[in-house]
């Protein structure tokens, strides 16, 4: 006779209680495959949503292939036009419900906008549990709202100050600070030790079935474990000396170019430092009226123009603003040495929106995928009907940073078109 056990049994160690959680099984340990790279060479990814998306003439060619036209947008990034593709023609199937599509952007998950939804996790922390331990920070979320989302299908806040991310890259904390934050990693670690000699305990007295579940948690709580003791180790090294002041941060949400561009100063330092290899960051400040010449309306009003064309004129004002702020950035990387290479070369670059423009429509998504090593220099159009997996994008991706995955969400491989630079 089988051994029952109550739904609320739960592991008890150190006066803590924690379920049991059903996990998902744990995902393959970092690729051997060759992607391009050099073996100890950094590998990030950076993704930037667009929360309103841009509007698409003004941003996507007409023409396919290498010799597209340049469109109004893309007009002060022709300078790096070898380091940038434009895509379009994807999507995620059955993700919709308009701006709700913005939690389902890096998971693919279905159906966001409807009462029942479950999200899943996006690609950036799948990543993140593979390669985040190699730097002081796993990842960055970075914006008012949070596009990165757990195994367990939860949201991570993004966080809009610059000067949060600042001080834990760059300033030390007090002797004593540092000692407290050490002395509550080890008791965590305490914790989890005395939980995993409950549960394998518990392990003796389940089924079989129940106990291939306690095996993936216990990969779990190893992981865990791992990290606390990769955090209490970045707590005994010196944090990176930079050649620039904390920000101070922009308060005036109007000032929203302003505050694109501080987070991309910070966004840059991050990679320059090798503080982080993955970074999200959404960009809204929708409700607001932008300070830009000849801008009289708040931006989510201009993004429903309507084709008024007023609205169109003002709305080409603020999106035109923000591609330069992104091209920028993208300078910044490109000039930026490290080792043999630069930092572009070595971060793959994502600037899309799950919408098509503002008017709701989550199909034929804009992309401008940068940088990471990959023969640029196109406009690569799939079906506007039939569109091809975004998740595509996210295996070439997640594959370039070394991840052994064959499939995410609803992909059916690797985008094709997207090729490796050969050296």
């Amino acid at each position: 006779m089988r051994n029952q056990m109550s739904r609320r049994t739960v592991l008890r160690g150190a006066g803590v209680a924690i379920a049991l959680p059903a996990l998902e099984c744990m995902i393959p340990s970092v690729s051997a495959r060759s992607n391009g790279f050099e073996k100890d060479e950094p590998r990030r990814m950076v993704a930037i949503n667009m929360e309103l998306s841009f509007h698409p003439p003004n941003l996507m060619p007409t023409k396919a292939g290498r010799d597209y036209e340049t469109t109004r947008y893309l007009k002060p990034l022709t300078d790096l036009r070898d380091d940038f593709t434009v895509i379009s023609g994807t999507s995620h199937p059955d993700v919709d419900g308009g701006h709700a599509a913005s939690k389902s952007w890096l998971t693919g998950a279905p159906h966001p906008g409807a009462a029942n939804f479950k999200n899943s996790i996006s690609m950036d922390q799948l990543a993140a549990q593979q390669i985040g331990l190699q730097t002081r920070l796993a990842y960055m979320a970075l914006g008012g709202d949070g596009i990165s989302v757990t195994s367990n299908g939860v949201k991570i806040p993004g966080n809009p100050w610059p000067s949060h991310y600042f001080k834990k890259l760059f300033l030390e904390g007090r002797p004593r600070e540092k000692s407290v934050q050490v002395e509550r990693l080890r008791e965590g670690r305490s914790v989890l030790d005395t939980v995993l000699d409950s549960a394998k305990r518990m392990k003796k007295r389940v089924s079989p079935q129940d106990q291939q579940k306690l095996e993936e948690f216990f990969s779990a709580v190893r992981e865990a474990e791992q990290k606390l003791h990769k955090s209490e180790k970045w707590q005994e090294k010196p944090k990176p000396v930079v050649d620039a002041k904390p920000p101070n941060d922009i308060r005036d949400q109007k000032r929203m170019i302003d505050r694109a561009r501080q987070m991309y100063d910070m966004m840059h330092l991050a990679i320059q430092t090798d503080s982080t290899r993955l970074m999200t960051y959404a960009i809204g400040d929708g409700s607001h009226v932008p300070l830009l010449p000849g801008v009289s309306m708040n931006y989510h009003d201009l993004s429903h123009h309507g084709q008024d064309p007023e609205k169109l004129k003002q709305l080409a004002t603020v999106e035109s603003e923000h591609v330069k702020a992104f091209g920028d950035f993208i300078r910044r990387l490109k000039v930026t040495r490290e080792g043999e290479s630069n930092l572009l070369d070595r971060t793959m670059v994502m600037l899309g929106s799950h919408m098509h423009s503002g008017g709701h429509n989550n199909r034929n998504l804009p992309i401008v995928f940068a940088g990471g090593g990959f023969r640029h220099g196109q406009h690569l159009a799939f079906d506007v009907d039939d569109n091809c997996e975004l998740a595509n994008l996210y295996v070439t991706m997640l594959q370039r940073l070394g991840l052994e995955v064959d499939s995410f969400a609803s992909s059916t491989g690797t985008m094709r078109g997207i090729e490796v630079k050969r050296t």
